[in-house]
């Protein structure tokens, strides 16, 4: 096996937004960057991801934005004030990629593509003399010195100080494995275990169900669980349920079937009507016709929520108006247990908050700095991730750029 050495102010191990983020902002201050990756190019989760519309931001109210992390509110709230959606919408103009609110608030590249973001961001970074390294997989971590392992052998990089912003465990394909955990560990870094965020779940469908309704979304409809309750669409897939309006309520399904070993996802199939007209409603269908035709007719019920009703009311359900009414409208759907992490938009875990001091920097291992879905938050989908990610990329370079500050 062949080795070789390279060196830069900055060594950023991870080429996704995080890292690209770091990268321009040390970039910009004279600094020489060196971005590696494992695949053999660079933001592949950030381009599946914009394939069928890349939802950079949202462009909600910034006080109810900044609240959308849970219990990292507090440690993201000082990245997220120095880049704001407001701020991410700047700067992809600034790369020449227009932007537009959609209906549901969230925002997108008019191309709604993120190929021609990306493309135009590489070639910035490449003028402003960032080093692209490919193909070049992490193995070990000693000190300030990455080792990597490539195609033409054994590659060692040192700097004077190191970001990893290697993703979390989702989409391993796309180069986010969580191969840095066992790594990290052996440092003594607290890391609270990797688990799916915005999954789906498996539900205990009967096969006749799901071979004849899976991938049909549920449109117009509502769900409550501790998150609170909210109105979307979500699919019915070939193991249960998935979708945005399931997404928004993962975590909380996620730490319910964790904690008491169970969780109920609670759909309404007619948020807009109440179950007293409902009842009413339904009273006033001839009992001639077939169930389907009075629920179709009287509850305004597509054939999808039809069967979801049959699958999970129980049966005495059926034998009044009044109660086929209540279960229209609360609906209680038993969940297995989430779909695999590989599966995941993406994750929850990683590097405990305890772990890093106010720039991002790891305390137990200084000039070692982390930013991206390695640490431990999670957020739901509508732009918060992305966001969250360029945020503390940026933070990480700025922390970087004040422990270099007395040899810079």
């Amino acid at each position: 096996m062949t080795e070789s050495s390279q060196q830069s102010d900055v060594i950023i191990v991870g080429g996704g937004p995080a890292g690209l983020m770091a990268a321009e902002v040390l970039s910009l201050r004279g600094v020489s960057v060196s971005v590696y990756d494992s695949m053999p190019t660079f933001a592949r989760k950030f381009l599946l991801a914009g394939k069928s519309g890349l939802n950079i931001t949202h462009s909600e109210d910034y006080t109810v934005f900044r609240h959308r992390f849970g219990t990292s509110t507090e440690r993201l709230s000082t990245a997220l004030d120095a880049f704001t959606p407001t701020d991410l919408r700047g700067w992809c103009n600034g790369l020449g990629t227009k932007t537009f609110v959609g209906s549901s608030g969230r925002v997108f590249p008019v191309a709604m593509k993120a190929s021609p973001l990306l493309r135009s961001w590489l070639a910035r970074l490449q003028m402003q003399g960032v080093r692209f390294h490919s193909r070049h997989r992490l193995i070990s971590l000693e000190g300030r010195t990455a080792v990597f392992d490539t195609p033409s052998g054994e590659v060692r990089s040192s700097g004077r100080a190191m970001l990893l912003a290697m993703g979390g465990a989702s989409w391993p394909r796309l180069g986010s494995d969580a191969a840095w955990v066992p790594m990290l560990a052996s440092l003594g870094v607290e890391i609270p275990k990797l688990r799916p965020a915005n999954c789906g779940f498996d539900v205990a469908f009967s096969d006749y169900f799901l071979a004849k309704f899976a991938g049909e979304p549920l449109k117009s409809v509502s769900i409550t669980s501790r998150a609170g309750t909210t109105q979307g669409e979500f699919v019915i897939s070939r193991h249960g349920v998935e979708g945005s309006l399931v997404y928004a309520h993962a975590q909380a399904l996620r730490d319910d079937l964790v904690s008491i070993g169970r969780a109920e996802m609670v759909v309404d199939l007619a948020p807009g009507r109440s179950e007293a007209q409902l009842t009413t409603a339904l009273e006033r269908q001839p009992t001639t016709q077939s169930l389907s035709n009075r629920l179709r007719k009287a509850a305004g019920l597509s054939p999808v929520k039809i069967a979801l009703l049959r699958e999970c009311a129980p049966a005495d359900a059926f034998s009044s108006a009044a109660s086929l009414s209540r279960q229209i409208k609360s609906l209680h759907i038993p969940l297995v247990r989430p779909r695999p992490i590989e599966e995941a938009i993406s994750s929850a875990g990683g590097i405990s908050w305890a772990e890093l001091d106010e720039n991002f920097m790891l305390t137990k291992q200084p000039g070692l700095f982390a930013a991206g879905e390695m640490i431990d938050w999670e957020a739901p989908t509508g732009g918060y991730l992305l966001t969250a990610c360029l945020a503390t990329g940026k933070a990480a370079a700025n922390g970087i750029l004040n422990y270099l500050k007395p040899v810079l």
